[in-house]
């Protein structure tokens, strides 16, 4: 996800993916810990940048910066 698609979405629509997100990498974390493995090695830094994308365009839009 880019943070341009981010920038497009409305403040619900970040609330929503975010908490999918975060989801996503509980589920993707619990596998891992649990000594299995995942299909895509790189899911959970990918997720982990989306979810710091978006907190990161919150952000900006609440100091009205960007």
């Amino acid at each position: 996800m880019k943070a341009k698609e981010i920038r497009a979405m409305s403040e619900e629509e970040m609330k929503e993916k975010l908490r999918e997100l975060r989801a996503e990498l509980a589920r993707a974390l619990a596998t891992v810990r649990a000594g299995g493995t995942l299909e895509n090695p790189m899911k959970i830094r990918q997720i982990k940048r989306d979810i710091a994308r978006i907190l990161t365009v919150a952000r900006e839009r609440r100091t009205g910066g960007g």
